[in-house]
C-alpha cells in the first residue's frame, strides 16, 4: 500500500453515456468500484466528471458563462442537483464494495474568479486523507465571484489538488486509450503515443483532436491544458481508457497498462 497520494479522475464519457441525458452507465461505475477497491491504495483522492448528468443542462442554461437572466437560477441549481445524483450512484458503488470514501461537493467549498480557483477550503479534504479515507470530489456548478456563478471541470480540480497535495502521480481515466495524432473514434488506424514530454506535448497539440462529444468543460485538449501545471511540477499523468476491464486497476497500483504516458521531461 503506497504512502505517495494518487489522483484518479474518471471522465463522464466512462460513466454516463453522452448521447443521453441522464444516463448512467452502472455496470461500469460498478467495475471501477471493484477495481479501486481491488488496488487497495490508502492515499487517494477520486474526481469524477459530469457527462451526460451535468453538461446538457449546464449548456442549456449557459451556466458556464455566469448569472445574467433569472431563469438561470433554477438551472444553476438544477445542474448541481444532478451532479450529486450521479455522485449518488459513484458513491453507492464504492461502498457497496466497502471502499472506505466521502463524497465533497466542490460547490460547498471553492468559489471561483472568472472560471480559476480563487477560495478553496481543502480542510475536510485533508482531514479524510490523514484518515486513510478517499474523499470523492466532481465537476459541478459553484459560486463564482465576478460571474455570480460558473461551470468548474473535474481536470481544474484535479490539477489543483495535485499541485498543492503534492500528488505523485494523476491517473486519468477517458473512454479512449490514451492521447493520439488524430480522433480514434473517427480514424481507424489512428497512433496512439505512449509518452509524451511537456515540450513534446505542446508541438503535438494540434494534433490531439478534442471531443465531438458535448462537453461544457473543453473536451480532451482542455485536460491537457488543466494538467500542464502539474505536469511542470513534476507529477506524472496517465491517461488511460477507463472503459477496458482491468485498466484503472493497472494504472492505479503501477502495473504495466496500455495508455499514454506524461511526464515534465
Amino acid at each position: 500500500m503506497s504512502n505517495k497520494l494518487t489522483i484518479l479522475k474518471i471522465g463522464g464519457s466512462v460513466i454516463t453515456d453522452k448521447s443521453g441525458e441522464l444516463s448512467a452507465r452502472t455496470e461500469i461505475i460498478n467495475r471501477i468500484a471493484n477495481e479501486i477497491k481491488k488496488a487497495n491504495i490508502n492515499q487517494l483522492i477520486i474526481v469524477h466528471g459530469g457527462g451526460s448528468f451535468g453538461h446538457p443542462i449546464a449548456k442549456k442554461y449557459g451556466i458556464k458563462e455566469g448569472l445574467k437572466q433569472e431563469y438561470q437560477k433554477v438551472g444553476f441549481a438544477e445542474t448541481h442537483h444532478v451532479m450529486t445524483v450521479l455522485n449518488g450512484l459513484f458513491m453507492d458503488a464504492l461502498i457497496w464494495h466497502n471502499f472506505p470514501s466521502v463524497s465533497v461537493a466542490p460547490s460547498s467549498c471553492i468559489v471561483t474568479e472568472n472560471g480559476r480557483i480563487n477560495f478553496f477550503d481543502q480542510t475536510i479534504i485533508g482531514s479524510l486523507l490523514k484518515m486513510g479515507i478517499t474523499p470523492v470530489l466532481y465537476g459541478d456548478a459553484i459560486l463564482d465571484s465576478t460571474l455570480g456563478f460558473t461551470v468548474i471541470s473535474g481536470d481544474q480540480i484535479v490539477s489543483y489538488l495535485a499541485r498543492n497535495f503534492g500528488a505523485n502521480k494523476i491517473v486519468i481515466g477517458v473512454d479512449v486509450d490514451g492521447l493520439c495524432d488524430s480522433d480514434p473514434k473517427k480514424t481507424k488506424n489512428s497512433k496512439l503515443y505512449k509518452h509524451l514530454t511537456l515540450k513534446e506535448l505542446e508541438d503535438k497539440k494540434h494534433s490531439i483532436a478534442a471531443s465531438n462529444s458535448l462537453d461544457v468543460t473543453g473536451g480532451m485538449l482542455g485536460k491537457i491544458n488543466e494538467l500542464t501545471s502539474a505536469i511542470e511540477q513534476g507529477i506524472t499523468v496517465l491517461i488511460i481508457n477507463a472503459n477496458e476491464p482491468n485498466r484503472v486497476y493497472k494504472a492505479l497500483t503501477g502495473s504495466k497498462v496500455k495508455g499514454t504516458l506524461l511526464e515534465k521531461e
